[in-house]
């Protein structure tokens, strides 16, 4: 297993493995479409980064981070295949993000998700994030709005 940073090639798998999570248990919002039509454009062009976690050449997991204006990262279409949950792939995509926010000098990771993903609230708060008062989005679905200060 090793965690990369995107590459245009991984385009058609980041958006398969977010489209898998985010239809079992939502429905596909504009907002997804848009960002998970054009990774390239619409997150790492705007100086945000993605991991991709891979087993064997396949991927199997993978994270955005979305560039904020306060120069905080927002995490973003995170996501483990079916296969690897309960693998611990999680916590180690989730300790990139963290890793990857420090190097940048980042004050700040944020996230929003919703309240009936309970082992991904789990993971969060177990990550250091801190719940915040709700505030303005662009998906239907976020109930929970988080931060992890540096």
């Amino acid at each position: 297993m090793e965690i990369v940073e995107y590459q245009p090639e991984h385009a058609a798998a980041f958006r398969a493995l977010n489209e898998a999570w985010i239809g079992r248990h939502f429905t596909m919002e504009a907002k997804d479409r848009q960002v998970l039509g054009d990774p390239q454009g619409q997150i790492i062009a705007k100086g945000g980064r993605i991991f991709m976690a891979l087993a064997d050449g396949e991927a199997v997991g993978c994270v955005a981070l979305l560039k904020m204006a306060d120069g905080g990262y927002e995490v973003a279409k995170m996501t483990v295949s079916e296969t690897w949950r309960g693998s611990g792939l999680g916590r180690r995509l989730m300790a990139r993000c963290i890793a990857a926010g420090a190097e940048d000098g980042a004050p700040r990771l944020y996230l929003e998700t919703n309240s009936s993903l309970a082992p991904a609230l789990a993971l969060y708060k177990a990550s250091g994030f801190t719940h915040l008062e709700p505030a303005e989005t662009a998906y239907v679905r976020a109930d929970v709005f988080m931060e992890r200060r540096y």
